[in-house]
């Protein structure tokens, strides 16, 4: 009898793994089904880690006034404030501050905030989020 277990426990276990390499995964979400999709299949769109996320700031004159820290998502799902970290150095002593989405330019890959210093940016009031 001990011996039939392991050969039944793997039988089971092989029957398992088959069953679910033949059927898709489904997973419940707030009452409704979705299909969870394998790993190696490759999500089209931008990444925003790659694209934005600690991209500098810069001036008209081409110099730097800040750092993309955050994106702020308005509920009709469009990027409404970019939170630009101003002042400080290495991150110490600096606060963030959220820049309207709208203010800021995409000039050949490089964001650019007219009229903007580093002096302007670090009096603006510190963007504190919700809870």
């Amino acid at each position: 009898m001990h011996k039939k277990l392991p050969t039944i426990a793997l039988a089971t276990l092989t029957t398992f793994g088959a069953m679910c390499a033949m059927a898709p995964a489904v997973a419940q979400v707030a009452g409704t089904a979705t299909a969870v999709v394998e790993s190696t299949t490759i999500a089209t769109g931008w990444s925003v880690k790659k694209t934005l996320m600690g991209k500098t700031i810069y001036n008209d004159a081409d110099k730097k006034v800040g750092t993309v820290e955050d994106l702020i998502i308005s509920p009709d799902k469009n990027v409404s404030y970019v939170i630009v970290g101003a002042g400080g150095f290495v991150g110490i002593d600096r606060h963030d501050v959220a820049i309207p989405v709208t203010q800021i330019q995409n000039h050949s890959g490089k964001l650019v905030l007219s009229g903007a210093t580093k002096e302007s940016i670090k009096a603006m009031p510190e963007f504190v989020y919700a809870h």
